[in-house]
């Protein structure tokens, strides 16, 4: 199964987002054919909790304004050291880089095809 042509435009809007926010890192995943409930993981990192907060804010609003859909869910409000966004065809992951290199899910989903989504987050900028 492949991600619909919905989810990779809606995935393309919140990495769009993200990387106005500054993300350092933006991983889009095509779970559709491993994960019956949603097409699209988008992984996006940032340095410090008010960044990842700043995605988070940003991502939703986009969405709402672009797309005009709002999250079915949101997880981990907390801190800012994880976020999870459900939009339905699309899951944001949004972590605090620490998060992101210790749980790793590009590793743990590395059967997934990445998406080009047309962003890269700042670190991504560096190492091309």
């Amino acid at each position: 199964m492949v991600a619909t042509q919905q989810a990779i435009d809606l995935a393309t809007i919140a990495a769009h987002a993200a990387a106005d926010k500054l993300a350092t890192t933006i991983t889009g995943l095509d779970v559709s054919g491993q994960m019956p409930l949603t097409d699209i993981f988008l992984i996006v990192s940032a340095d410090n909790e008010r960044q990842v907060q700043a995605i988070v804010d940003a991502v939703e609003e986009a969405m709402r304004e672009q797309a005009q859909i709002k999250p079915l869910r949101r997880e981990g409000n907390g801190p800012g050291r994880w976020v999870l966004i459900d939009f339905g065809d699309v899951v944001v992951h949004a972590q605090h880089d620490d998060e992101k290199d210790f749980y790793d899910l590009e590793r743990l989903w590395r059967d997934c095809p990445h998406l080009d989504l047309g962003v890269v987050g700042s670190q991504q900028s560096d190492e091309r």
